[in-house]
């Protein structure tokens, strides 16, 4: 698969509603995006082999152990304790070679195969740290990726949320903190960690790309390009951001003012 064709799998996933959003396929396309010279079979198999060993388990196990014995004891998935900033981690190719990532990465892993064995299992946009939402006879669970796919008791999660900073009035509410989040916003998620760990590096060919890649998943958001124009703007590619930022404004009047000042800014280096 080539960059270019990476980009097209993208652009197609922008265009489908979230029901059909391929995330597996999307987030694969993602990782080519960032570095072409490699195999996407790995991820594909691992996620096959992810829906063998799981279809067996719930013959005699509970779905959140099932999910859990599965992507974190057969496949071996697991939260990168020891080096947490390395990009790989939020790379499903590399997961796939690794065994080890973020929660969200690892998330994609756990959705997929639990939504192919018939799980109705969601991601959680859970502040600071990736959750998933399991539905199980005894009502909804919190499973962590990270920690190989246990339990979150609501304890857990209030003491998780006010750490975080939300307020104790919020921080006790598991509706809002076990809000179910589309499979799209899980793979934007992915995508702006890698933005962001590349922006720290002043990797800007490479934030460029993870900005890039979530205008492509949610082509309605003025936000991604605002970071495609920082980013291009590191660069020294001063008429690219321009591009981007007029591409902000028109996809959004909210977004005007600030994209105005930004297009004056560089404007001004320009001339």
């Amino acid at each position: 698969m080539t960059r270019e064709e990476a980009e097209a799998i993208l652009t197609a996933a922008g265009k489908a509603g979230d029901e059909d959003f391929p995330l597996l396929e999307a987030a694969i396309a993602c990782a080519i995006h960032d570095d072409p010279e490699r195999d996407p079979e790995l991820a594909r198999q691992l996620a096959g082999a992810g829906v063998e060993r799981l279809t067996d388990r719930l013959v005699r196990e509970s779905p959140e152990e099932a999910l859990a014995e599965t992507l974190a004891g057969d496949l071996r998935l697991s939260g990168d304790l020891l080096d947490y900033d390395n990009l790989d981690n939020a790379d499903v190719l590399a997961v796939a070679t690794r065994r080890k990532g973020l929660p969200v990465a690892l998330g994609v892993y756990y959705l997929h195969v639990a939504g192919k064995c018939g799980l109705t299992v969601q991601g959680v946009d859970f502040p600071g740290h990736f959750l998933l939402r399991i539905e199980t006879p005894e009502g909804p669970m919190a499973l962590d990726p990270f920690s190989e796919g246990r339990v979150v008791l609501p304890s857990e999660l209030t003491r998780r949320a006010l750490h975080a900073g939300l307020t104790p009035n919020v921080a006790e509410r598991l509706d809002v903190l076990m809000a179910p989040a589309p499979e799209r916003a899980v793979l934007i998620r992915l995508q702006n960690n890698v933005y962001a760990r590349a922006a720290a590096a002043r990797d800007w060919p490479r934030a460029e790309r993870a900005a890039l890649r979530r205008a492509l998943i949610d082509p309605e958001d003025h936000r991604p390009w605002l970071d495609v124009a920082a980013a291009r703007e590191g660069q020294g590619a001063l008429a690219g951001a321009l591009e981007a930022l007029t591409r902000a404004s028109r996809l959004d009047g909210g977004a005007a003012l600030a994209a105005r000042a930004q297009r004056e800014r560089v404007r001004m280096q320009l001339n």
